[in-house]
């Protein structure tokens, strides 16, 4: 049995037991995680397709641990004007293994559930698990769409929980990510985003006024 299922933003195919490395996760080294993304699953070649995701499907997985991958060497260079550049940088990435595919949810076909209909008594189908409802952090002053996205990835999807991360580990992120966003100064964003998380839009405005991409004039 096998499943196609998406995890920070790539797909990924997954079978039990497998250990599969995806951009870093915000969840600690040991705890259990579930992705219910899942976009195709094989059992024993009866496979179910998504729409484009399948209903009640999901992946349990544990965090193995954190680490970075390999580095990667970025070189820009433009000839006769005497500019070269390089960087390195290596990937945030999270370890995780696959402990099981849950594809309960998945459609069957006509025949096959009137049949299991006659053998059994109906069941309620299966409550589907709320959704973490994000915010739009472009609003945050000196925060685009790009790095947005990056804390998306990383699990800070509201502002309730960029205002519950410390600056260190924002900076963190961003150093990780890459030179692009390395010289980023994320100081006052937590403030910002308490904020916007309290519905304090007008004092949020007067601040974002003493502001220029995030830094304090």
């Amino acid at each position: 049995m096998y499943a196609i299922v998406e995890i920070a933003g790539q797909q990924f195919k997954v079978a039990k037991d497998q250990k599969v490395f995806v951009h870093r996760l915000a969840e600690d080294e040991g705890a259990k995680v579930s992705f219910d993304n899942v976009l195709l699953v094989d059992n024993g070649g009866d496979i179910t397709v998504g729409a484009p995701a399948i209903d009640g499907a999901s992946i349990e997985a544990k965090v193995v641990k954190h680490l970075k991958g390999d580095k990667v060497i970025v070189f820009k260079k433009k000839r006769r004007k005497g500019y070269k550049v390089k960087n390195g940088h290596r990937q945030a990435l999270t370890e995780i293994v696959i402990e099981s595919i849950v594809g309960s949810g998945a459609k069957k076909s006509a025949s096959k559930a009137n049949a299991e209909k006659a053998e059994k008594p109906a069941k309620k189908a299966p409550a589907k698990k709320a959704t973490k409802k994000g915010d739009d952090l472009k609003k945050i002053e000196g925060i685009g769409p790009k790095i947005a996205e990056l804390f998306n990835n990383t699990g800070i999807i509201t502002y309730a929980d960029l205002a519950a991360t410390s600056v260190d580990k924002l900076k963190d992120i961003l150093t990780e990510a890459g030179p692009n966003y390395a010289n980023k100064v994320p100081d006052t964003w937590p403030q910002q985003a308490q904020l916007a998380a309290d519905g304090k839009w007008d004092e949020l405005n007067e601040l974002q006024e003493k502001l220029d991409g995030g830094i304090e004039k």
